[in-house]
């Protein structure tokens, strides 16, 4: 385990980025986002296929019909944290499989949550209000970042504001 995070307050917390990238704009997001709160950070590895132009079919279409998946286990342990941030691309206007199925079989194992999304196109739809009902925690800060902000390194201001909503907030 990496040191704990020590904030302005003097509080040091026990936070955790749990994210899904396909195609590495979430895990860019993730990255930024451990880096700068100095805490541990795992990668959700969803088993199904979803690479090429079937399985982005496939990615949207089981986001839609908001479908499970089958997931790796996850290696930390998830109740030796105070928060996790879960971050997710959204497909289809929802939250991926693999985070719907990460949150679905650990919902209570962390204490506190915050979410972070990506999206190419519109906004997140319902997916904050979904991984709220799905953990049955009230996040205590949220993000959405488009795509292009991120590819156009525009994101950097959103997610210092969105850490500051966490440090504020524990």
């Amino acid at each position: 385990m990496k040191e704990r995070c020590a904030f302005e307050q003097g509080v040091c917390k026990w936070i955790l980025v749990v994210f899904y990238s396909r195609d590495g704009t979430t895990r860019k997001v993730a990255t930024a986002i451990s880096e700068v709160l100095k805490c541990d950070m795992e990668e959700v590895i969803d088993k199904k296929k979803r690479t090429g132009f079937f399985g982005y079919m496939r990615a949207g279409f089981d986001a839609r019909f908001r479908k499970l998946t089958t997931i790796e286990e996850p290696k930390k342990k998830l109740d030796s944290y105070e928060l996790i941030i879960v971050g997710t691309p959204i497909w289809a206007g929802n939250m991926t499989p693999a985070i719907r199925t990460y949150l679905t079989k650990h919902k209570d194992q962390s204490k506190n949550a915050a979410f972070f999304c990506t999206a190419g196109g519109g906004s997140n739809g319902n997916a904050f209000a979904e991984m709220q009902d799905l953990c049955s925690k009230k996040p205590i800060a949220t993000l959405e970042i488009k795509t292009d902000e991120v590819s156009q390194g525009k994101h950097v201001d959103k997610i210092e504001k969105f850490i500051q909503e966490i440090t504020n907030a524990i």
